[in-house]
């Protein structure tokens, strides 16, 4: 016995229909549990430096499923963005207290001192804040509340007043400002994946370690399903220090 030339294309028809079948089947039970569809992260430039790809890798190998759409703002964009349900998570620096957000760390990383290369305290390896007097300063503006508050306080602390000469909102700004000579600045370790070849990073002698934080927020009243896996995503993204 053999298929006529109308059997094959019937069993072909057959075996779509039936691919189809068990595709719906299985699209219908990843929607069930949650591992399907979109889901929208706004992040901060400070992000991008090696959280935010680390968190794709994972999300990717582990929910290759879930579409994110990734949305660069900054993080009082975010909060509106949340509060409106137009964004799902929000990569930000941690937020004050008259939020109500839920927040979770996911990652740290030490502030260091970006000097230019030409400096003549970059051949030092280690600086204390001290050595700073006098010395021309590229700060961050109070715009950049949370990392101007840390580099405020942080030269409080250790009662130093620094003679700052410019103030920016972002880190890529204020390196290219040291890299031109400008002056010297305190950024985040991460920073300097920035790639500027004419600044040396220095770690400042601390009693006691000055780190800047990212955090993942939400709301609680957000409903997408896909909320608590890709927070578990993102927690698991988190590299151990």
């Amino acid at each position: 016995m053999a298929l006529t030339p109308a059997g094959h294309t019937f069993l072909s028809e057959a075996k779509k229909l039936l691919a189809q079948s068990d595709a719906a089947i299985l699209a219908t039970r990843r929607a069930a549990r949650g591992s399907v569809g979109k889901i929208r992260i706004a992040f901060v430039g400070a992000a991008t430096y090696k959280f935010l790809p680390r968190f794709i890798v994972a999300a990717r190998a582990s929910a290759p499923h879930i579409e994110l759409e990734l949305i660069q703002m900054e993080t009082a964009e975010q909060l509106e963005a949340i509060n409106s349900g137009n964004i799902d998570l929000g990569l930000s620096r941690p937020l004050n207290n008259a939020h109500h957000l839920q927040n979770l760390r996911v990652d740290y990383e030490p502030m260091l001192l970006a000097i230019p290369q030409s400096h003549s305290l970059a051949s030092t390896r280690r600086l204390s804040l001290g050595m700073l007097k006098g010395e021309p300063f590229v700060a961050f503006s109070p715009q950049a509340r949370y990392l101007h508050e840390k580099v405020t306080a942080l030269m409080a602390d250790h009662d130093v007043q620094p003679r700052i000469v410019q103030s920016m909102t972002h880190s890529q700004a204020i390196l290219s400002l040291v890299s031109a000579g400008i002056g010297l600045a305190i950024v985040p370790a991460e920073t300097q994946r920035a790639c500027f070849d004419n600044i040396v990073f220095r770690p400042l002698d601390l009693y006691e370690e000055c780190a800047a934080e990212l955090h993942l927020i939400w709301s609680d009243d957000n409903r997408n399903p896909l909320l608590v896996e890709t927070r578990y995503i993102a927690s698991t993204a988190v590299e151990t220090r």
